[in-house]
């Protein structure tokens, strides 16, 4: 990767809390349980910079897939994560100077990314350049194994989960518009296939941190989420929120 710096992620943390400038705020959780919306607006109520790390993995399988790499060639596989460029801008996402903010939320991109994101190559590569992006801290990332491998020692952890019939909803939701011919039922069997996927998998498998929130966000709503969350920082953290203008 060549943005960030080259660590080993099973060394120490490089930037423990004692270094960093700001807190960390670690939230995990399987697709369609609302993270990265919630996870958005908590950065910004707090002036924090937001990290989506999902939105990592879907670039890296798109340009992968685009240059025809064999994902099945680690060797190939890690050369290729070693030489591209990603870093994010105004909240976008770009990949060697190319914006692939709309690419990668389309349906196709979640199924490469749920098969690129299992191999240890491009974990290492993107749990490095994740900690170097948060080396200063003040920083709300979202992913799947944040609190457990890529910031265990996080100011705080949340977990969010919702059942997999309502998380297939949500994204069924998202989709529609875009694909006249997906079905919920089709949808809610991909959250299952995804969910058993990365919580299986033998590298950074989706699980909650010991001491981490749990928060069940099936039956509530985005400003239940947020005030749940809020609160618990503001109580764990001391931290004041930005007020709106």
């Amino acid at each position: 990767m060549a943005a960030g710096k080259k660590i080993n992620p099973k060394s120490r943390i490089p930037n423990p809390k004692s270094e960093r400038m700001g807190p960390v705020v670690a939230i995990d959780g399987p697709a369609g349980s609302g993270k990265s919306t919630v996870s958005r607006l908590l950065a910004e109520k707090l002036g924090f910079t937001y990290i989506d790390t999902g939105a990592m993995y879907r670039a890296v399988a798109v340009k992968a897939y685009e240059e025809g790499i064999d994902i099945e060639d680690e060797d190939k596989l890690k050369d290729f994560c070693s030489r591209i460029n990603l870093h994010f801008k105004d909240n976008r996402i770009f990949v060697d100077n190319r914006d692939y903010s709309k690419e990668i939320r389309k349906a196709s991109a979640g199924l490469l990314s749920s098969k690129v994101s299992a191999k240890k190559v491009v974990r290492d590569a993107m749990v490095n350049l994740q900690r170097s992006m948060a080396e200063n801290g003040s920083v709300v990332m979202e992913g799947r194994d944040i609190g457990t491998v890529v910031f265990p020692d996080a100011d705080i952890k949340f977990y969010l989960d919702a059942s997999a019939d309502v998380r297939g909803k949500r994204r069924y939701l998202e989709l529609k518009d875009k694909d006249r011919n997906i079905s919920l039922e089709k949808v809610i069997e991909e959250v299952k296939a995804r969910d058993d996927r990365d919580s299986t998998r033998d590298y950074s498998p989706l699980k909650k941190a010991d001491d981490a929130i749990h928060i069940d966000t099936s039956n509530m709503d985005l400003r239940k989420v947020l005030d749940v969350m809020k609160e618990a920082i503001g109580v764990r953290l001391k931290v004041k929120y930005k007020k709106r203008n």
